[in-house]
């Protein structure tokens, strides 16, 4: 895989991936940024919202699991002192379909935290990574 970050000014920069896509990131005002794109510590946490989901999804699926609606929120803290690394990530999943089944969702999420996953498992190193889920009826 190989990507590559172009500097445009100040801290506005554009990612563009092996795939060919283009991502705009930026940093906040204070810091000399014009707050014009995503910041770079929150695209490791899209990133590990977007690796899961796409594990989940797929295995749900594969579980004939009739989803409507999916939604991935992540809240995250990180440590005071450089290197400020993500300390703790917790992932909630928001499911929503026709009769789910409890059982086959929590599973599909434990394998994607356990086995699939590379995003968070990755940053399951440094951090204490936690999810639950909610059933939409």
């Amino acid at each position: 895989m190989n990507i590559s970050v172009n500097w445009v000014d100040g801290m506005l920069m554009v990612g563009k991936s092996d795939s060919g896509h283009t991502i705009t990131m930026d940093g906040p005002p204070e810091i000399g940024g014009d707050n014009l794109g995503v910041r770079p510590m929150e695209m490791l946490l899209l990133g590990v919202a977007g690796c899961t989901m796409i594990d989940v999804v797929t295995t749900l699926k594969k579980m004939r699991q009739d989803l409507s609606y999916f939604q991935t929120k992540i809240s995250a803290e990180r440590a005071n002192d450089h290197p400020k690394v993500f300390t703790d990530i917790h992932i909630q999943f928001v499911i929503k379909g026709k009769d789910l089944d409890s059982k086959k969702v929590e599973k599909a999420i434990t394998l994607s935290a356990e086995k699939y996953c590379s995003a968070s498992i990755m940053l399951g190193k440094t951090a204490n990574i936690t999810h639950d889920f909610e059933i939409i009826e």
